[in-house]
């Protein structure tokens, strides 16, 4: 009896402590990630209804580019397979511009930048939560705050004219993902997540009668692909 107990401790010894998600459990998670736009933009047919004349080619629209942010998330585990995660991530700054505009008038040109503020919320269920690869999905709501949402135009018929992005945005999300648990409840993540955003621009300027009028509904619904890392407490 002796030497089992004996054998057993030693045993333990050499075992790696792996901490697994429990309820009332909450994990941080720091990840870095790629905030992806997948834009619909009606820019040209709108711009060409608002003016009530062919002054940009119907297929012309706004691009929005990709960006590189930190992200932090916080969890708590309602029960070992139900968590609710809240998503925290700085502002995302993105450069818009106009692409696809062959009929001259407007123009192929930069109009600046936005800066996006998205915090989300999301329920997920995780699969394996007693095992090392504990995958999961989940749903929920973004709401992203525009802080930064005065554009400008800069060739063109536009050119000085002044752009805005007219509204923050409320829409769901989903999400997928994984934690790899480690020892001493350290984990690493990778994690994706589509986001439904979508806001007005509107334009000021001589096109416009020097009045405000809706150039686009631009729907921005980033795909937001990381990895990172994360701790249990």
């Amino acid at each position: 009896m002796k030497k089992t107990i004996i054998s057993l401790l030693i045993a333990t010894s050499f075992t790696p402590f792996f901490a697994y998600a429990e309820e009332g459990d909450w994990v941080v998670r720091l990840r870095a990630v790629n905030v992806s736009p997948n834009e619909d933009s009606k820019l040209g047919r709108t711009v060409n209804n608002v003016v009530g004349a062919s002054v940009m080619t119907p297929s012309a629209e706004l691009a929005v580019s990709d960006k590189v942010i930190p992200e932090l998330d916080i969890s708590y585990y309602i029960t070992k397979n139900i968590a609710a995660e809240l998503i925290l991530a700085v502002g995302t700054r993105h450069n818009v511009s106009i692409q696809g505009d062959r009929a001259g008038v407007v123009g192929n040109q930069a109009l600046g930048s936005v800066n996006l503020l998205p915090p989300t919320l999301t329920v997920q269920w995780h699969f394996n939560p007693d095992q090392t690869f504990d995958p999961y999905v989940g749903a929920g709501i973004n709401y992203t705050i525009m802080l930064d949402r005065n554009l400008k135009g800069s060739a063109g018929a536009i050119n000085g004219n002044k752009i805005k992005i007219d509204s923050d945005s409320w829409g769901p999300a989903l999400q997928a993902g994984f934690d790899i648990n480690l020892k001493d409840g350290w984990l690493i993540n990778a994690d994706v997540k589509y986001v439904w955003l979508d806001t007005d621009v509107k334009l000021k300027g001589a096109v416009t009668g020097n009045a405000w009028r809706k150039i686009d509904s631009l729907d921005i619904n980033p795909w937001v692909v990381g990895i990172g890392i994360g701790k249990k407490f």
